[in-house]
């Protein structure tokens, strides 16, 4: 059966104004590297209980899978369906590859994470901003489908929130 807890991980700050090569190669900005490491170190005393961590081969995430990876000390491995992920039926394709893991995390882009969630959900707009963290439970698994448990804004994973916000 596959997993039953999705973490969808949207990569941190990468800056487009300040990158003029490839999208492909666009990395992480250093005021990202280490907001995504403030909230590596909180996600690791979350506990989340991961079987694995999965990126899109795109720099930006694979970097934030990195940071992410080390700081829970979890392999992780690159998908190319994550780049963008856009369907159920490539998000299904996937956990097909899993069928002995019970969480997972998937690490990729916008607009992909939040529709792949909204269509989860059953509908509903779902905004997953540069960093956020979103826990989606199955109730079914052919097609999946789901219901959206939480999702974190980087800000509050980071430490950095306040109510001002």
């Amino acid at each position: 059966m596959p997993p039953s807890r999705l973490y969808f991980l949207r990569h941190g700050l990468a800056d487009r104004s300040a990158w003029d090569g490839a999208d492909f190669e666009r990395p992480l900005t250093p005021q990202g590297k280490m907001r995504m490491q403030a909230e590596a170190s909180a996600l690791a005393t979350i506990k989340l209980h991961l079987d694995g961590i999965l990126t899109s081969p795109l720099r930006r995430a694979y970097q934030t899978a990195e940071i992410v990876a080390q700081a829970l000390q979890i392999p992780m491995q690159v998908d190319a369906r994550l780049a963008p992920l856009s369907d159920i039926e490539s998000l299904d394709g996937i956990l097909g590859d899993w069928p002995q893991a019970n969480a997972l995390m998937l690490i990729g882009h916008e607009p992909g994470i939040s529709l792949t969630i909204g269509a989860l959900i059953g509908g509903g707009r779902v905004v997953c901003k540069k960093g956020a963290l979103a826990r989606v439970d199955l109730y079914q698994h052919a097609p999946p489908r789901g219901e959206l448990v939480w999702l974190l804004p980087a800000k509050v994973l980071a430490g950095t929130w306040s109510e001002d916000d």
